[in-house]
């Protein structure tokens, strides 16, 4: 073979080679599946998400698995949620790559405590105990679209030369998110009472602040309610006409099937944790709808 054409090729391969080592995603982890979409979302190709919570897992005592440790050791951003798991590994997350940058998106907004199940004698928190608060903040499209501009400047921080795409990307992606939130608005607008609705796990508060609606829960702090707290609580559902009780899938029916049958409810899914975030939301909305009193 001539040696020009044999320079011609080796220059080709090398182009190759660096237009492969040029156009590497950004490795990215986050704690829940919904993160994914929202980074995915900015980021599109130009990174590579790993979800530290697998589907059907719950994020409030999940442990990693040895190869998720490994693959976090290639991660350049972790993205926190403030899920439980997170307080006992993410020091550890650190410790296994000491070059990886953690971000508390949670840090962006503010929180609220932990919805507490109905009290026979309708106690009130004392506001000056130490409480719970909710980490179900990406279940809110107002605050996704605080949390969407930390992740945006995030992968501007790790990736300057793509900036310009992470900044088109979030721009269309808040648009997304301002176009759901209206519909969401529109969903319950007509409505003449407060639309309210039981579920076992109380995820939804931000949701239901954001949409003026009244969210009913079974558990708190993954603690089944004691005796004199079910009769309280199927009194309460029986005066109100509770047709539907909404559970999460990964927790237990338990209780929530023992209120259904006592009230003569059913049962649906509404799942924090879906990957189809804008979808899920608006098909939860309609639950939530159909299925209040």
């Amino acid at each position: 073979m001539p040696a020009c054409k044999l320079k011609y090729i080796f220059t080709i391969a090398l182009l190759l080679i660096g237009t492969v080592a040029h156009t590497a995603p950004l490795q990215v982890t986050v704690s829940i599946v919904p993160q994914k979409y929202f980074v995915k979302k900015i980021g599109g190709d130009l990174v590579d998400v790993n979800v530290m919570v697998r589907p059907g897992r719950s994020p409030a005592i999940y442990e990693p698995q040895p190869r998720q440790m490994a693959q976090l050791s290639k991660a350049a951003i972790y993205f926190a949620i403030g899920v439980p798991f997170e307080q006992a590994w993410l020091p550890r997350f650190k410790s296994a790559n000491t070059d990886l940058k953690i971000v508390h998106l949670s840090e962006c907004v503010v929180k609220q405590p932990m919805q507490e199940h109905l009290h026979e004698e309708k106690e009130h928190r004392d506001h000056n105990e130490n409480f719970l608060t909710d980490p179900h903040i990406w279940l809110s499209p107002p605050l996704v679209r605080i949390l969407t501009i930390q992740i945006r400047d995030s992968l501007i921080e790790a990736d300057p030369k793509n900036a310009n795409i992470y900044r088109k990307n979030y721009y269309t992606f808040a648009g997304e998110i301002d176009e759901l939130d209206n519909e969401l608005i529109n969903t319950f607008k007509d409505s003449t009472n407060q639309q309210s609705f039981m579920v076992y796990h109380p995820s939804w508060g931000y949701f239901a602040r954001a949409y003026g609606l009244r969210q009913i829960p079974i558990e708190l702090e993954g603690k089944e309610p004691s005796p004199k707290e079910m009769t309280h609580i199927i009194d309460f559902a029986r005066k109100n006409s509770v047709s539907t009780i909404f559970i999460q899938p990964q927790f237990s029916r338990k209780s929530a099937q023992a209120i259904a049958s006592s009230i003569g409810a059913r049962i649906l899914d509404a799942d924090p944790l879906s990957a189809d975030w804008d979808e899920n939301l608006r098909k939860t909305a309609k639950a939530f709808l159909n299925g209040s009193h």
